[in-house]
């Protein structure tokens, strides 16, 4: 019914499926995830040797695995990208089932490494933090719960999609990791205002996410010692923080050198956590502006193409995504340069790390599926056909 009353765009008939993916894809897009791993791997070399070395292995060990993880991420990611959104659906729900549930186990199965937040699931040669899973998911199911409640006698998709963010809310808060936590209250609140709430409804639910802080830095001490720290006027030089700052603080404009960084010495968390502090250093503002740069291409250019698109779950998730890997990214080089908390949240495809490196490949393969362009009209097409 649909194509009978507002037409179709001309389908190539027989087209092979990768000449049809390469005509489709955002490739502006493309090409910045690709960046960004290119920039991972070589600040990479940069930040993981002198953990190599701290830990008794070979130099070039966790660059290695970095490879080896990134290379899965992006054949997941060009996997993902092939599919269409109702493959995208199932993947997502059944993931999100999966993830789920490992995230509700953690607390029995789960270790915390020694950093005081039961997050991972230890393999002995690798570990798994379900909650980089987790977010992808969540994003698929609240958009379809979401798509579905615009329907005639459709479910209370909105009320649904509520009620399920604050048990996953809850279940990461308590582990505790609010870095996570608030990442899945922001892509939420992203899907849920485009999906017609009200503001008053959003600022009552923001609120009660400043309630909910007041509470954790009384009774989480992991929690407060965080916010301690950023509030304190003063920085410790010895802490992770104080490290960053002073890298950044050192690298000006032009770094100080290729190799001549220090703060990769010093920082537990300098190959993960705090990698834009190695760029910073090393390769000075310059480059941290390319890799902001990067970070805004994916999202400006996934939100103008969702702009277009008349399906409401693709709008919906696409958004949820998009802003989801760029939040992170925020998150991440804001903990940097003390404009945030510590939060403990890698930078998407640039950090070490099996679990976000493959969980961003997965985001973001589902984020270029949904940005295609579809045989299906616009909506620009839709209102310029009404208006004649």
């Amino acid at each position: 019914m649909t194509e009978m009353a507002f037409g179709t765009v001309p389908v190539r008939a027989g087209e092979p499926i990768l000449p049809k993916w390469w005509r489709t894809i955002d490739k502006w897009a493309l090409g910045a995830v690709m960046m960004l791993f290119g920039l991972g791997m070589l600040l990479g070399l940069a930040a993981s040797v002198p953990l190599a070395e701290r830990n008794g292995l070979e130099p070039f060990y966790y660059v290695k695995r970095q490879a080896a993880f990134g290379t899965l991420a992006l054949v997941v990611m060009f996997a993902m990208s092939l599919l269409d959104p109702k493959q995208i659906r199932r993947i997502g729900v059944i993931g999100f089932a999966g993830a789920f549930i490992a995230v509700l186990m953690l607390p029995v199965l789960g270790t915390d490494f020694g950093k005081g937040a039961v997050r991972w699931y230890s393999f002995g040669f690798a570990s798994i933090q379900p909650s980089e899973f987790l977010k992808p998911g969540f994003v698929i199911i609240s958009a379809w719960f979401m798509a579905a409640a615009h329907e005639l006698g459709g479910p209370k998709g909105r009320l649904y999609s509520f009620l399920l963010m604050a048990i996953i809310v809850v279940a990461l808060a308590l582990q505790p990791d609010f870095g996570q936590a608030s990442l899945v209250l922001f892509a939420w609140s992203v899907m849920y205002f485009i999906s017609g709430a009200p503001i008053a409804l959003l600022t009552g639910i923001g609120a009660l996410t400043v309630a909910g802080g007041f509470f954790a830095y009384n009774v989480s001490e992991h929690f407060a010692r965080r916010i301690n720290g950023f509030l304190s006027t003063e920085v410790d030089p010895r802490t992770q923080i104080g490290y960053a700052t002073n890298a950044i603080q050192e690298g000006g404009f032009f770094g100080v050198g290729v190799g001549q960084g220090s703060v990769k010495w010093s920082l537990p968390d300098a190959h993960t956590d705090f990698i834009i502090a190695v760029a910073a250093e090393e390769y000075g503002l310059i480059l941290v502006l390319c890799i902001i740069a990067l970070y805004a291409t994916v999202v400006i250019r996934s939100m103008l193409r969702l702009m277009r698109e008349r399906d409401p779950f693709t709008r919906l998730a696409g958004a949820g995504l998009a802003c989801a890997f760029g939040v992170q990214a925020i998150i991440n080089m804001g903990v940097a340069v003390r404009l945030l908390p510590a939060k403990g949240m890698t930078l998407p495809f640039v950090s070490y790390g099996g679990s976000s490196v493959i969980a961003s490949g997965i985001a973001v393969g589902m984020l270029l599926a949904l940005t295609r362009t579809r045989p299906q009209g616009q909506i620009s097409d839709i209102l310029a056909r009404r208006g004649r």
